[in-house]
C-alpha cells in the first residue's frame, strides 16, 4: 500500500484505556470565501464569506447537535473564521458566549487573503460578539521577523502554544468542556499534527465548514507538546473501519506539507512583485 492509497484498511481503531470524561476540542474550517474561487481571489485581503459559504454555516448550525454543551468559542481573528464561528454556532452566541479571537489560530501562508485586518476594524464590524483582548496590533504582521512567518519551525511552535492555550482554556470548565475553534486548512495539519488527506493543489486535507473533534492525548495535562487525538466517534464517522496512518508516513507527509509552505512563499512574493511593478 503507498502513502497515499485511498483503500480502507480494515483493522478496528482501539479502545481507550480510560473510561472517564474528558473535554472536547471541536475543530472546524472556515466555510467558503471568495478567496476560495480562484486563485485572483488570493490577492484579496481578508476576504468575506461567499453566500455558498453561508449557506454552508447554515448547513453545519443544524447538522450539529450539541450547541448547549458548548462552553466556550474560539476562532482566528479573520473575517471568515469569526463569522463562520458566529453563523454555524449561533445558539451558543445568542445565548451570551463571545467568540474568543485567537491569533495564534490564524492561517498560515502570507497570501493577502490571509492578511487579517486591524484590530479597530474588526471590533467595529463584530458588534459586540466577539472579544478582542488577545488581538494586539501587529498581529497581522507576516514578516520574516515576525512570529506569523510561515517557516515550518514557527508554524509547529504557534500551534504548540494554540494546544497549550486550549489545555488551560478548559481547566476552568471541567472534563465536560466542550470547545469549539473555527480556524484555517493550513494550520489544522499544524494543530493536529495529523498530515493525512494533505494536497498539494488544495494545501489541506479539510473541507469547508469540516468538523472534527479532539480531546488531549495526556488527561493529566502534563504534555508539554500539549498533542490531541481524534476521539473514535469522531474517526468513525468520517473514515468508518480505517486506522489512522502510521508515525512514518505522518512524517512524510508532514515534510511534503513544508516543502510545500516554503515553494508557496516564493510564488506568493513572486506574485507580488510582478503586481508591484505593473502599477
Amino acid at each position: 500500500m503507498t502513502l497515499l492509497d485511498t483503500k480502507k484498511r480494515m483493522n478496528p481503531i482501539p479502545e481507550s484505556a480510560s473510561s472517564r470524561m474528558a473535554p472536547i476540542i471541536h475543530l472546524v474550517r472556515h466555510a467558503q470565501g471568495y478567496h476560495n474561487l480562484n486563485d485572483e481571489n488570493q490577492l484579496i485581503k481578508d476576504p468575506l464569506l461567499t453566500p455558498l459559504g453561508e449557506a454552508q454555516c447554515d448547513e453545519l448550525c443544524k447538522r450539529f447537535g450539541e450547541h448547549e454543551k458548548i462552553t466556550h468559542l474560539v476562532a482566528s481573528p479573520m473575517r471568515r473564521t469569526l463569522y463562520t464561528c458566529l453563523r454555524s454556532f449561533t445558539p451558543a452566541a445568542q445565548s451570551g458566549k463571545k467568540v474568543i479571537a485567537l491569533p495564534d489560530a490564524q492561517e498560515v501562508s502570507i497570501n493577502p487573503c490571509d492578511i487579517g485586518s486591524d484590530p479597530d476594524t474588526l471590533k467595529a464590524e463584530s458588534g459586540g460578539r466577539v472579544d478582542f483582548g488577545l488581538v494586539q496590533p501587529g498581529w497581522n504582521d507576516k514578516s520574516e521577523d515576525s512570529k506569523y512567518f510561515p517557516a515550518p519551525a514557527k508554524l509547529v511552535a504557534r500551534s504548540r502554544d494554540v494546544r497549550l492555550w486550549l489545555r488551560e482554556l478548559v481547566k476552568g470548565a471541567g472534563e465536560d468542556a466542550q470547545v469549539v475553534l473555527v480556524t484555517h486548512g493550513g494550520i489544522l495539519h499544524f494543530l493536529t499534527e495529523d498530515w493525512d488527506g494533505f494536497a498539494p493543489s488544495k494545501g489541506t486535507g479539510w473541507q469547508n465548514t469540516e468538523l472534527r473533534s479532539y480531546e488531549f492525548e495526556d488527561p493529566e495535562g502534563k504534555d508539554p507538546n500539549a498533542s490531541l487525538r481524534e476521539t473514535k466517534p469522531s474517526w468513525r464517522r468520517r473514515r468508518g473501519s480505517e486506522i489512522p496512518l502510521s508515525r512514518a508516513e505522518q512524517v512524510q507527509l508532514q515534510q511534503a506539507y513544508h516543502e510545500r509552505v516554503r515553494e508557496e512563499h516564493e510564488e506568493v512574493l513572486a506574485t507580488l512583485a510582478k503586481r508591484a511593478g505593473t502599477q
